[in-house]
């Protein structure tokens, strides 16, 4: 009788890439084999379910997106939640767990689950369950593994304590549940890493099936001894595993015709109004030799209501590798089969709970273009993707290591061979050459093809109708998981689309000796991006940008001498840019800043380059912060007296992280304060909106 009481929980997702839902559907598959039901929604789907009225436990899975942001489809719950009007017992009578995502590399890390958590606790909401923060920087799994495994016992005691509540027999309850497997109560998580104790002895939830040993004796050669991403050694290698469930398959794919046409880019987005325009030029701003490669591009957006403010950030819709592409429908045998339409339907009888087409898939479209334009085919693969890549496996020893990769045993292994190598699908399948998974599975695991976002360098006011951006050539050399070298998906696609402007030669021409036609790039804006100029020209601001950091610092200056031009009678507050590369002769990207210095509109223009020998009885500062402390006083008055702003932007985790620190020396030694006083003073200029930063990792 048991089977018929499964008490429900409802279950809520909020995701940007998908990373939220899978582990939320992992949580909604792991509920039955412990007695439960997860009534499994997205947090925007606000008609399906209502918190106000709700009586059962709460579950919220939830990512953070941007420099801290909810994500998109948690945007409307968070604004009404957010309703200052509502009182502070609003959520009373809520019991709930929350598991957010979020990356440490971001200053505001977790912050679109810490948001909703603080506000739910603000209006009376209770915990049943500690909330755990998951960070992409380590493994999330690391977080979000034990968090599950704990979560059933907490509902457990939820669903006793409510039917005590309520006056009723738990009993019935107690039966219910007691006939789930038992799982050691998780103690506080959160993204402290070291903290977290994985207790392998537990007994492991009936959701992972534990793998026998299987006896395949393989030919080990002396180079054997380490393990890598198709070798395992002891102890993975002689454990028994727990791998995660088979993801139930939900996909089919139908081939039609070759006639049609193929949807157009502005259809694959749902964040505004794609604008296609014209790439009028293209400037390389690094010498050959340089280490990295830094490339300009002037876009021409004046036939388009296209509106942008210096700092803004702007996306583009870029495709896969042409080459990889055409690889991975040879590797899947279907090399004929590119250019036929297929139609993507939800498998009849499908097991997977709240199963839907794709929203990034289109109705009907060809193979290739759904390759090219849909699926992001560099993605790191998932352990939920190994798991299903396991039974297209053919070979016993490929198959084992393919379990072990997505096992707990081998956790380790997954995050040195896959995730820190940033092996994709197509590396697996040349690792595993008998594994040949259908083009339905790859339509389920592989994640959208994400539009690339970038700083606009650039200023209306200076450059009308024009816009520019600034991007080094990524480049991912080979490794021993990943034997060939790559170039980034939109930065080597950028930079290959531009070439006939960077190098004008014959064949560029067409048959009338004309010039050939323009290439045209498909752009969309960013929302809610605070990186701006201040409202108040008066207000001093400090500006940290090295390498190609200091883009969205070229529109500042541009706008703000086209101010000083229009208004004469206005009063400008002083400005500093502290800029910073490895080789002065090499990629000192701007030279021509030293023109914004001498008509005034910079005040202070501060240079470092780290890999240039100095003969200098003092050696001048390598790096930027390293400046920046140099100036301790001048940063101080305006931060503190002048109540200026200070701007950063870059990467985050070599150089941010540094700033970040110097800045608070700074204000520690200015203000004789200690340490964590001068931690909270950085933490309020954040909060003002008065340090701001565009960084990534």
């Amino acid at each position: 009788m048991c089977c018929d009481l499964k008490r429900r929980f409802l279950l809520l997702y909020a995701t940007q890439k998908g990373q939220a839902k899978a582990i939320a559907e992992e949580i909604w598959q792991q509920a039955g084999a412990h007695g439960l039901e997860a009534d499994m929604h997205c947090i925007s789907e606000m008609d399906k379910y209502n918190l106000e009225t709700e009586k059962d436990p709460v579950v919220i899975v939830i990512s953070t997106t941007g420099t801290g942001d909810p994500p998109d489809a948690a945007r409307k719950f968070v604004k009404k939640i957010q309703d200052t009007t509502l009182p502070p017992d609003h959520f009373a009578h809520l019991q709930y767990g929350l598991l957010g995502l979020g990356d440490s590399e971001y200053t505001f890390f977790c912050n679109g689950g810490k948001t909703v958590d603080r506000r739910l606790q603000e209006l009376g909401a209770q915990h049943f369950y500690d909330t755990g923060l998951a960070d992409d920087c380590v493994g999330l799994e690391l977080v979000v593994d034990p968090w599950i495994d704990g979560l059933w016992l907490a509902l457990k005691e939820a669903f006793l304590l409510q039917k005590e509540k309520e006056g009723m027999s738990s009993d019935a309850v107690s039966s219910s549940l007691s006939a789930a497997p038992h799982v050691g109560h998780e103690l506080n998580l959160s993204s402290e890493v070291q903290n977290l104790k994985l207790e392998d002895e537990r007994v492991r939830s009936s959701d992972v099936l534990t793998q026998k040993l299987v006896d395949i004796h393989l030919v080990a050669s002396t180079r054997d001894t380490e393990p890598s991403l198709v070798h395992s050694v002891p102890p993975v290698s002689q454990s028994a595993l727990s791998i995660p469930a088979l993801p139930p398959e939900y996909i089919e794919v139908q081939f039609q015709d070759t006639h049609g046409e193929n949807p157009h880019l502005s259809s694959l987005i749902s964040e505004g109004t794609a604008f296609e325009v014209p790439v009028t030029k293209a400037v390389q701003l690094t010498r050959e030799d340089a280490i990295k490669t830094a490339l300009l591009l002037e876009l021409d957006i004046a036939d388009t209501v296209f509106d942008y403010q210096p700092g803004d950030a702007f996306c583009v819709i870029c495709p896969n590798n042409v080459n990889e592409v055409e690889e991975l429908l040879h590797i899947l045998g279907l090399s004929e089969k590119g250019e036929y339409f297929v139609c993507v339907k939800v498998k009849e009888g499908t097991k997977k709970k709240g199963a839907a087409h794709p929203q990034h898939i289109p109705e009907r479209s060809t193979l290739k273009f759904i390759l090219t334009w849909c699926l992001e085919i560099r993605a790191i693969p998932k352990k939920a993707f190994l798991r299903a890549l396991v039974e297209c496996t053919s070979d016993v020893g490929e198959k084992r290591r393919l379990q072990e990769l997505c096992s707990r045993q081998g956790a380790s292994d997954y995050t040195r061979f896959i995730r820190d190598s940033n092996v994709c699908l197509l590396d697996l399948l040349h690792a595993f050459p008998s594994c040949r998974p259908s083009l339905n599975l790859l339509i389920e695991h592989l994640p959208k093809l994400q539009a690339r976002s970038y700083s606009v360098s650039s200023s209306n006011l200076y450059q009308p109708g024009k816009l520019c951006f600034v991007f080094n050539i990524v480049e991912f050399p080979a490794c021993p998981a990943r034997p060939v070298s790559r170039k980034g998906v939109c930065t080597g696609w950028l930079a290959e689309l531009v070439a006939p402007l960077l190098h004008p030669n014959k064949n560029t021409l067409d048959t009338k000796g004309g010039s050939s036609s323009t290439e045209k790039i498909s752009i969309f804006a960013r929302p809610n991006n605070n990186f701006h100029l201040p409202a108040d020209p008066s207000v001093p601001f400090v500006m940290v940008g090295p390498g190609t950091g200091i883009s969205p610092f070229i529109g500042f200056l541009q706008h703000r001498q086209k101010l000083r031009e229009a208004h004469a009678d206005w009063e400008f507050g002083e400005t500093w840019l502290v800029f910073g590369c490895r080789h002065q002769d090499r990629d000192y990207l701007f030279k021509q800043l030293r023109c914004f210095l001498e008509n005034g509109t910079l005040t202070h223009l501060k240079v470092c380059f780290s890999r240039d020998s100095s003969t200098a009885e003092v050696a001048p500062p390598k790096y930027v912060q390293d400046v920046i402390r140099l100036y301790a006083k001048e940063i101080a008055r305006v931060l503190l007296k002048e109540r200026g702003y200070f701007y950063v932007c870059g990467d985050k985790k070599h150089m941010a992280d540094g700033v970040s620190d110097a800045v608070v020396d700074i204000l520690s030694m200015e203000m004789e304060a200690d340490k964590l006083e001068a931690m909270k003073i950085l933490a309020m200029l954040r909060e003002a909106k008065r340090y701001l930063q565009d960084v990534w990792s």
